[in-house]
């Protein structure tokens, strides 16, 4: 290793801590069932590199360094334990790395199965996809607080107290059996659609973290596929994520500006990755088991024919958020049927449906107010729209939609 510009060092030590982060955590808990301690070793282990990479030089292999840091910590700590039953699972690391103190190279990935040991049964079924989503995916726990709606010290709580229950109840670090995944698996693909969400709020492609973690969701999700091939709704989220990644390069305009999906150029969208999610959807569908992530892919599966028929099928679209709000009545699915509606129906049929959901639910629901604002001027109720697209800009948390948001208010 050569010294480095530190500034250069410190920009690796960031990349490296973004992109392997969950893929460390996992392989490290996987061998002592002890997913804080495994974090703070790593924490430690990043900290070490702060100072030493700058110094003596980026290693060859960052990812491995950090690694073999790591370990060292927890064979340290794990020879300070008064028990030695409770530290020889972390003591059999050793045993894993070279004479020369090196690492295997490739790192084992791990994170599947860490996805499946956060959703236990034993573990509170409200903090199986936040414990996910921090622990293998490495999102912030503001924003996982910030998603689920709670403080973020009421969610720090919750985390830490279901990393403890893994540890001490000596949870197995292992892919369950076929007859115990269904209670587990929901959990998991909520995970990962999350992931993916996280990363396609960036559009325009400002954080690489949030990039990285939508090709990581969509990896995931096919490792998921060849564990389970029959399972209908693994392959719907892959067929969902495939077709919103398809149009990644089409939401932006020349100039950074939001583009609605209404008026996205279909040529700019990957025809490669339709072809996959609708190859995906359609081996779904077979299996005759309708659920919730293949009719959220069978929407965007129609708005994906407009590449081949120039328009929209808004019938069809409506009638598939009805069976979606009757299977998952969630927020979204609910405005997303309202909107639906509005195509269909015209603003007023849809308004009715908006004002059935519950005040409190929506108050800080920026799509909500977004959809409400726009049938509110459709029904030339200038003033209450004006406050509407007030909300929903003051919600807005990308600034490309709060500028076409403005826009539109301005109309």
């Amino acid at each position: 290793m050569n010294p480095q510009n530190p500034e250069h060092a410190h920009q690796t030590i960031e990349s490296v801590a973004r992109e392997s982060y969950g893929r460390l955590i996992a392989f490290l808990s996987a061998r002592t069932r002890d997913v804080a301690g495994a974090e703070d070793a790593l924490g430690e282990a990043l900290i070490t590199a702060l100072t030493s990479w700058p110094r003596d030089g980026i290693p060859q292999n960052p990812e491995a360094w950090l690694l073999t840091a790591a370990r060292r910590r927890l064979i340290d700590r794990a020879r300070h334990e008064r028990v030695h039953a409770e530290s020889a699972p972390t003591l059999e690391i050793i045993a894993e790395e070279r004479p020369d103190g090196t690492t295997p190279d490739p790192i084992p990935d791990e994170r599947l199965k860490l996805l499946f040991v956060c959703a236990h049964p034993a573990i509170d079924p409200d903090v199986h996809t936040p414990l996910m989503l921090q622990t293998v995916l490495g999102l912030d726990g503001a924003a996982i607080a910030r998603a689920f709606l709670v403080s973020p010290t009421a969610m720090g709580q919750r985390l830490v107290r279901a990393k403890m229950k893994i540890r001490h109840a000596g949870i197995a670090f292992e892919v369950p059996e076929l007859h115990e995944l269904p209670q587990r698996l929901e959990a998991v693909l909520n995970a990962i659609y999350a992931a993916y969400g996280s990363g396609w709020e960036d559009a325009a492609g400002t954080d690489p973290r949030a990039r990285g973690l939508a090709d990581e969701a969509i990896w995931l999700a096919r490792v998921l596929k060849d564990l389970l091939p029959d399972d209908p709704e693994v392959r719907g989220l892959l067929a969902l994520m495939l077709h919103c990644e398809a149009r990644r390069f089409a939401r932006r305009g020349k100039d950074g500006e939001f583009i609605p999906l209404s008026d996205q150029d279909p040529e700019l969208w990957i025809t490669p990755m339709i072809a996959e999610a609708e190859r995906e959807l359609v081996a779904a569908a077979r299996m005759a088991r309708a659920g919730r992530f293949q009719i959220e892919a069978a929407i965007q599966s129609v708005h994906a024919e407009r590449a081949h028929s120039g328009h929209t099928d808004w019938n069809a679209i409506a009638v598939f958020y009805e069976q979606l709000v009757h299977l998952s009545p969630a927020l979204g699915a609910r405005v997303g049927r309202a909107a639906a509606v509005a195509e269909v129906k015209g603003p007023e049929s849809a308004f009715g449906l908006l004002d059935e959901l519950d005040h409190d639910a929506v108050s800080t629901y920026q799509p909500y107010w977004a959809v409400r604002a726009h049938l509110l001027r459709e029904l030339h109720r200038d003033r209450e729209a004006a406050d509407a697209f007030d909300r929903a800009i003051g919600l807005a948390e990308d600034d490309a939609v709060r500028r076409f948001l403005l826009e539109r208010r301005g109309r």
